[in-house]
Order: structure tokens, then C-alpha cells, then sequence
């Protein structure tokens, strides 16, 4: 069974969801504690599936990075295998992304790479396009700038406005962050497959054979 973490900020849609499914019959993954950076109204999802609720409000650490250490402090008490970004508003610290990759992933609201950033509905209606979608990617250090693990392309109606539009972005995305959870915990798609690369210049220094020199100064 696959341990879930969910990170997020405000109502907790995604959350929803994926509570719903991880409480249907044979659904291989389960909720094991939600996060969140504020008082989030999401909670209350979670306190009805009698979820337990961390709370590490960002405005008590004077870093980014000290705001993280008790964030991954908090979580990691839970050992989930995948931590979700669920609305969570707030750009983790590099540190904690390269602690929880690639078991840690987001979605969306656009075809990546097409409209990265906190207002993608937005963007794609100002860029005019007849289509935008839905994503669900492995977390990197960069803007929406991940692995794409699922995505979906969503008509732009005549008409449109950022409401109507995200309205019926999120079904999408919650339908593709519940496939990409079953598909992480049936064993068909390999997280692995995604962890960062060791630069080679780490590769280097962990192989290197030291010289003649320090080998004879160790065995005198």
C-alpha cells in the first residue's frame, strides 16, 4: 500500500479527490497526513476522513529554507513513499525538493510546458490559444519544470473566462493526479526512472582511486 502525503494552501479539491478514491475498495494508496503552509480550508477533508493535519505556517520562519527544515521534519515522521502537491501555494526550498524527489510530484493547470507559473488559466486565455490542458509532473527545482507524468489537452471556449476555464480544467486534474497515484502504487510508472542525476563531478570524487602515495601513508 503507498503512503500519501498532501501538501496544500487553500480549499483542497485535489485532496478531495484523492481521498474519495483512496477510500474506494482495492484503490492501492491512502492518505496518511496533510500539510499546509496556513490555517487551509482543506483541512476539513482531511479531519473527515479522520486524516491527521500538520499545519507550519511560513510567516514564522524567517527563511524560505527554515520554513522547509520543519516542513520535511514534520512530514517525514509520517515515512510517506509520495509526498503531492495539492494547491500548495508556496515554492518549496531546493533543499527539500532534492530530499523528497522524485516522490514528489504536482499538478497543473496547463499543457506543460506551455504556461508554467501560479496563473496558468490566465495565461493561456491573454496568449489566446484554442487549447490548454491539464498536468501531472515530478517536481523539480524550477517553475512547473518537471517530468511530465500525464497531461490532457482542454478546449478554450468562445466566451471564456479564467472561471469557466479552470472550472473545467480541475475534473481533468484530479482524474489524471488519481491515475498517476494508482499508476505510482501498481508498480507502472517508476519514479526512479526520474531521480536527478549525480553530477559527474560527485561521480568523480566518490570513485576516485587514491594515489600510491596516500596508500602507503595509510598503511605505515
Amino acid at each position: 500500500m503507498l503512503t500519501v502525503a498532501v501538501l496544500i494552501s487553500g480549499t483542497g479539491s485535489n485532496l478531495r479527490a484523492l481521498l474519495d478514491a483512496a477510500a474506494e475498495p482495492g484503490f492501492p494508496a491512502r492518505v496518511v497526513v496533510v500539510g499546509a503552509d496556513r490555517q487551509a480550508d482543506g483541512f476539513a477533508h482531511a479531519e473527515a476522513f479522520g486524516i491527521p493535519t500538520v499545519m507550519v505556517p511560513f510567516r514564522e520562519f524567517e527563511t524560505r529554507e527554515q520554513w522547509g527544515e520543519e516542513l520535511r521534519r514534520q512530514i517525514d515522521v509520517w515515512t510517506p513513499d509520495l509526498i503531492v502537491l495539492s494547491g500548495l501555494m508556496r515554492l518549496l526550498p531546493d533543499a527539500l525538493v532534492d530530499a523528497w524527489a522524485p516522490a514528489l510530484i504536482n499538478t497543473h493547470p496547463a499543457y506543460l510546458p506551455e504556461f508554467p507559473g501560479a496563473h496558468g488559466v490566465r495565461d493561456a486565455l491573454a496568449a489566446g490559444v484554442s487549447q490548454t490542458g491539464a498536468s501531472v509532473i515530478v517536481v523539480d527545482t524550477g517553475v512547473d519544470s518537471g517530468p511530465i507524468l500525464a497531461q490532457e489537452r482542454i478546449d478554450v471556449l468562445p466566451g471564456d473566462t479564467e472561471h469557466t476555464l479552470h472550472e473545467r480544467i480541475k475534473p481533468v486534474e484530479r482524474r489524471l493526479l488519481i491515475e498517476v497515484v494508482r499508476g505510482i502504487a501498481a508498480g507502472e510508472i517508476d519514479l526512479s526512472a526520474y531521480a536527478p542525476a549525480i553530477p559527474s563531478a560527485d561521480v568523480a570524487e566518490a570513485t576516485e582511486t587514491p594515489d600510491a602515495a596516500a596508500v602507503a601513508s595509510d598503511i605505515a
